[in-house]
């Protein structure tokens, strides 16, 4: 596969994430298309009332960024609304909670270090569930 530097959305595949539910993203920056090894970028689309019970990534850092819509972020006992131009962090180990509250469906980029790759083993689901 020829790598190229320059990644644009309609370009890359999506996929529904596992552990999420109305959910599509499309992985902008990884391994497989630009060789990154140490971040993980990703656009997401998450349609209301959706997106993910508690879990936590383990090794993992995660950074949420807003492009379009609403979402409550609950983490450390702390739950907060965000909305474009906001952005969480979801420290590695710790459990969270992400849900999109917006009529129109929420945007957002997540950021993964080091990189997450839908890799099951760096998933941890809540005992709760």
């Amino acid at each position: 596969m020829n790598k190229s530097y320059f990644v644009r959305p309609r370009d890359t595949p999506p996929y529904h994430p596992s552990n999420h539910t109305g959910t599509v993203n499309r992985r902008l920056i990884g391994a497989e298309n630009v060789g990154s090894k140490n971040v993980e970028v990703v656009l997401g689309v998450i349609e209301k009332s959706q997106g993910t019970p508690e879990h936590s990534h383990p090794g993992i850092e995660q950074v949420c960024y807003i492009l379009e819509g609403e979402a409550i972020a609950e983490i450390g006992g702390e739950k907060a609304r965000l909305g474009p131009g906001d952005c969480c962090f979801f420290p590695s180990d710790m459990p969270h909670v992400f849900t999109a509250i917006s009529e129109t469906p929420l945007k957002l980029l997540v950021i993964y270090a080091p990189p997450y790759g839908e890799n099951p083993a760096k998933l941890l689901r809540s005992e709760k569930l």
